[in-house]
């Protein structure tokens, strides 16, 4: 867990805000019992997570597609190939929505407008070197033209469906 206590704060006063913006269908779903706080989220969100990254085309038309996702600082970030047709959607229109599914285990799902980080960004240093203890190896390594991006969330909501039992093997793994 990266997350200082004020982004801890953050996301879960945007946690709080979206769920309150929410339908009545999706809280029949994500019961008070199986909703995530912003401190559960970062507890189980560890690790390479598998997104489910949604762009739009110039047509408007919607796109997804999977990017190896890491939740730092309480924010999603990914790496693509810039010419990835997901790294064209994402320079023209920037919008885009990210999910986490683990089965029945798991949900996370957000919105909001990605940014491009780019070696002189301060907060680049640090996801680099996340990555390269992650992978073994730099993601700029890979190709020429790989771009780091990360997710500033206007709406997120999360949930475990036994939650009990998903922090209690969280706290297994990272014991």
């Amino acid at each position: 867990m990266k997350e200082t206590s004020e982004e801890v704060t953050g996301l879960q006063q945007l946690l709080e805000a979206a769920y309150g913006r929410s339908t009545q269908h999706l809280k029949n779903i994500i019961t008070d019992q199986r909703r995530l706080n912003a401190e559960e989220l970062t507890q189980v969100l560890t690790g390479m997570c598998t997104l489910n990254l949604a762009t739009v085309t110039a047509g408007g038309e919607p796109r997804i597609s999977a990017v190896d996702g890491h939740f730092l600082h309480a924010r999603w970030v990914f790496t693509t190939s810039g010419s990835a047709a997901k790294a064209r959607q994402l320079k023209a229109r920037p919008a885009a929505s990210i999910s986490y599914v683990d089965g029945e285990r798991v949900g996370i799902f957000s919105h909001g407008q990605v940014e491009v980080l780019t070696p002189e960004h301060p907060d680049f240093a640090e996801i680099e070197e996340h990555l390269v203890a992650h992978y073994g190896s730099s993601p700029s390594s890979w190709a020429d033209d790989i771009v780091y991006y990360r997710l500033q969330p206007t709406w997120m909501v999360g949930y475990a469906f036994d939650k009990p039992a998903v922090l209690a093997d969280s706290q297994k793994h990272h014991s």
